[in-house]
C-alpha cells in the first residue's frame, strides 16, 4: 500500500477511535507531557492551518517549535469533542498532501499516545509499523536517541543500525525513537541502558 493509502487507513482508525470516546476519556492524560486526549487531537488539526496562520503563531511564539505545538493545540483543544473529531475527519491539509509519510509517522504514534493511557490496545497492520519504524517523525528528533544502536523487532521482521542492540516489539520500539519512555521496560538489549540514558 503507499504512504497517502496507508495514511488514510490510520486516519480512519483513529477517527472511529475518537467517536467511541466518553467524556471522561477526553479528559485523559496521554502519553504526551501536558496534553490530554483533547490535546493530541487538537495538535493534529495544526495540518489544517493555512501557511499564514502558522507563520503568525510561529512569530507569537520566537520560533519554538515546542511552544507553537503546545499554544495551537491548547486553542484547538477548547471546542467541543464532537467538532475536534469532526474537523480532523473532514479537513487534512498541507503535509497530508505533500507528506503523507511524515504524517503517517506523527499519526500513528499519536494514536498509541491515546490508546496506551486508555487501555486501549490494537493490532497496527504491518506495513504501517514498519514504514513508521522505517522513517521516524523527524520533528521528534529520533536519531538523538537512535544513533549508534541497532534497533530490532521482535514480532515483525524489520531491524536498522548497528552497535548495542534494543530488542522488543515493534510499537514499542517505534514509541521508543520518538521518546515515550514509558515502553522502555518491554525493551531488551545491551542498548537499553544508552537509550534510557539519552531520554
Amino acid at each position: 500500500m503507499s504512504y497517502r493509502g496507508m495514511l488514510a487507513a490510520e486516519r480512519a482508525e483513529m477517527i472511529a477511535l475518537l467517536r467511541g470516546l466518553t467524556d471522561e476519556q477526553w479528559e485523559t492524560e496521554s502519553l504526551c507531557a501536558g496534553w490530554r486526549v483533547r490535546e493530541v487531537v487538537g495538535h493534529l488539526l495544526t495540518d489544517t492551518l493555512g501557511p499564514l496562520a502558522y507563520l503568525r503563531a510561529a512569530i507569537a511564539h520566537r520560533g519554538s517549535v515546542d511552544r507553537i505545538n503546545n499554544a495551537l493545540a491548547a486553542s484547538y483543544a477548547e471546542l467541543p469533542t464532537t467538532e475536534l473529531v469532526d474537523r480532523f475527519a473532514h479537513r487534512s491539509g498541507r503535509l497530508s498532501k505533500y507528506s503523507p509519510r511524515l504524517m503517517l509517522a506523527d499519526l500513528l504514534v499519536h494514536q498509541q499516545d491515546i490508546r496506551r493511557p486508555l487501555g486501549l490496545p490494537r493490532a497496527i497492520p504491518v506495513d504501517r509499523l514498519t514504514a513508521v519504524l522505517s522513517y521516524p517523525d523527524p520533528f521528534a528528533f529520533p536519531g538523538r536517541r537512535t544513533k549508534g544502536l541497532r534497533f530490532v523487532a521482535t514480532d515483525v521482521d524489520w531491524s536498522s543500525g548497528d552497535g548495542p542492540e534494543v530488542r522488543g516489539p515493534g510499537e514499542a520500539l517505534a514509541l521508543a525513537m520518538v521518546g515515550r519512555e514509558v515502553v522502555l521496560d518491554e525493551l531488551t538489549g545491551d542498548g537499553v541502558p544508552e537509550l534510557r540514558r539519552r531520554g
